[in-house]
This record gives structure tokens, sequence and C-alpha cells, in this order.
């Protein structure tokens, strides 16, 4: 092991994990001259000037990343005028790179399975335009919550429905203009559960209603959300004017295959040894941390079981045709070229797509052919795998 490795403060046990997934740990040394990352919102583009003189330092444009702009890391934008007002927003380079993988376009029904904390869902939104529609899932409340709050803060909520749910489990379809014709009948005009405009005062018996339902839920059921909770909607999510019936309406498999989401982004749970801040958070936490949430086997285990579901049933609901991105910011092979090879040989109408534009991003190839890996070293950006799948028609 050279000096500069053994220099590292990293604990043994940690360089054996990185060792063993063939990893560098000079990533980790890396990372200390990586920059941060901003999206600055179409249409701002003019005041960039005035953005650049309130922090006092003139953005780098990304190169292969459109509307993406690098800065040192220790510049704060927190507290500037731009990022109080929704003109930029912080997001790694890497993990706007999985967004423009999904190749976005206007019309698109989209689901982000696991949206909070949301930087990835504003981006999706910043692409989608002025039709179609994203539907935002976590199963984590307080998280999604907070990924409201920025759709709300950038203005970008308007085509956007959020569910607290579990993603492995959730299966509601977009609210298409063309399900909605077929789901009217004689019965739905009598349904008086109509969405009018969202609002975050919630009438006193829902507020009741919800208070009750949390009141039966213990904390070892966290994982297990039982009917989607809607939290928010836009005018043109599909949701206003549409019966709780329309909204929660089951479909088929065939239904799906013709209804279903035309993009869906599956950024997954994971032991997050690839975002290389978070590892270093670990040095205030206490090294001790890292062996329970990073190299505790089990937890391991249990993460790629949760990570192939989130896959599969992220699949289940694309529309025939349509196409499917899987991330994690795990460097592991068992999180990523493990958990592919396990799906694809369950699902034959499955296949593994080259990512357009890719050829020119600072990426390495993984394992899998048409895999990408972005890491501190290659891509100065923090670490992430990404694969896209395309959903053949049968």
């Amino acid at each position: 092991m050279d000096e500069e490795v053994t220099n590292l403060p990293l604990p043994e046990a940690f360089l054996d994990f990185l060792n063993q997934n063939g990893l560098d740990p000079s990533i980790y040394v890396a990372s200390q001259s990586t920059p941060r990352y901003i999206r600055l919102k179409p249409g701002c583009e003019a005041q960039l000037a005035e953005i650049e003189a309130e922090i006092k330092y003139k953005l780098k444009e990304v190169w292969w990343l459109p509307n993406f702009y690098s800065l040192p890391p220790d510049v704060q934008i927190a507290n500037t005028k731009a990022y109080q007002e929704g003109k930029i927003y912080g997001i790694d380079a890497a993990s706007g790179a999985a967004v423009l993988a999904l190749d976005v376009k206007p019309g698109d029904h989209v689901l982000d399975l696991c949206a909070a904390p949301g930087a990835k869902l504003c981006m999706i939104l910043d692409l989608l335009g002025c039709s179609g529609s994203v539907t935002g899932i976590d199963v984590a409340r307080h998280r999604l919550a907070a990924s409201r709050t920025m759709l709300q803060k950038y203005a970008l909520g308007d085509r956007c429905r959020l569910f607290v749910a579990d993603g492995t489990a959730f299966s509601l379809i977009p609210l298409r203009a063309q399900a909605n014709r077929e789901l009217c009948n004689v019965e739905a005009e009598k349904d008086t559960e109509i969405y009018n405009e969202w609002t975050p005062r919630r009438p006193w018996k829902e507020r009741k209603r919800i208070a009750k339902a949390r009141e039966n839920i213990s904390p070892n059921m966290f994982s297990k959300v039982q009917e989607p909770e809607l939290i928010f909607y836009g005018h043109h999510s599909g949701v206003v004017g549409s019966s709780k019936r329309d909204v929660y309406q089951n479909f088929s498999d065939l239904e799906i295959l013709r209804l279903g989401y035309d993009k869906v982004l599956v950024d997954a749970e994971c032991t997050h040894d690839g975002s290389i801040k978070h590892i270093q958070k670990f040095e205030q936490w206490g090294w001790t941390t890292i062996s329970r949430r990073v190299l505790d086997a089990e937890r391991t285990d249990d993460l790629t079981v949760l990570q192939l579901k989130l896959l599969t049933n992220g699949f289940q609901l694309l529309k025939a045709g349509g196409c499917l991105v899987y991330s994690t910011c795990s460097l592991t092979i068992a999180q990523n070229e493990d958990v592919i090879e396990q799906f694809l040989s369950e699902h034959a109408s499955a296949e593994v797509v080259e990512i357009e534009g890719a050829k020119n991003w600072p990426c390495k190839e993984a394992r899998l052919p048409k895999t990408l890996r972005f890491d501190p070293l290659t891509s100065s950006t923090s670490g992430l795998f990404v694969a896209k799948f395309k959903k053949l028609i049968s």
C-alpha cells in the first residue's frame, strides 16, 4: 500500500472493503479537491453575472452537462439571493447525469421511485416542460415533505404529485387523459371525493384520519406503508378534477403495458460508500458507525434485496418501450452489477441499453457493458453507478 493510501484517515476494515470491491482508496483523497455543483434554473441564464457577483466567484460551466456549473467546495450559496429565490440549486453532476440518462421529453409521464431529498425530482420537472407529469415516491414522509418544499420554492410543482409510499409495492400509474376517459362512468359522477386545488391546509376530518392512521403505525412498520398517501399535487398533474377512485385505481399488467410510465428513475437506497462527503462524516460520527452502516453483512444483504425489489417494481410500472434508469451512490459490485444480473435473469423483457450522449461523459464503463461509474478521480464528482434499461415490446 503506497504512502498516500496509508495516510488516509480510514480504518483498516474499510480499506479491506474497498480492496474487495476493486475500489481505489485514493478517491477519498481526490474528494478534497472535488468541486461542488449547482444547476441553473432554465430561463435564468441572463442573471448569471449577477449570481457570480453575489457569490464572488466566476462559475465554471460543466461542458458535458447543460445548465450545470462548478464552484469550489468552500463557496457557500445557501444565503444567496439566487438560492433563496430558487434560481439555483445544489445537485452533484453525477446525479445530474443519471437524470439526463432518462432522456425526458415533453409529454412524458415520469416516475421517481425514490424521490427524496428532491434535487433530481426538480431536474426531471425542469426537463419535462409544460406537458406530461412526474410522480415522486418516498417511504419517508418528512423527507418527501422536504421535496415538496423544494418544488414550491422553485415553482416546479405544477405537473407533479407526491406520494408517501413503499417503492417496492407502489402500483399507481399516471393519470393519462386516455385513462381518465376510460374510467369515467355513471358511478363516478356520484363520487363526491373529487380533488380540488391542492392546499397545505387540510380539512379537519382529513387531519384527524391521518393522525389516527399514524398512531397505528409502529416504528418497525416504517418501510411498510400501506395505502399511498398523496401529500402534494399540482394543477396539471392529472389529480385536480379527478376522483379518489381514479387516482387510486389499480390496473392489470396488460393495461400497464399501454398506460404505464414512459420513464422511471430508481435511485435506490444504498450504503452511500460512493458519496465521499458521506464517508467523511464518519470522522465526526465515529468509525464504529461505518461498520454498522457500510460493512455489516446482514445490512448490506438486506439492502441488495431492497434494491432488487425497487428495480423490479419500477420496471413493472413501465409501459412497453419505456426506459428505466437505475442508480446508486455505492460503487460496490453487490449493489450494482450483481443486482442487475439477477434482475435480467428474471426479466426477459428487460434490456440494458446505451446511454445517449454518455460517450462524452468523464466516467468509465462498469463491469457490465453499457453501465457507468463516476468517481472523484475519474469524473471530479461524487461516486455513482448508472445503468439504463428498456422494456421490450413482446
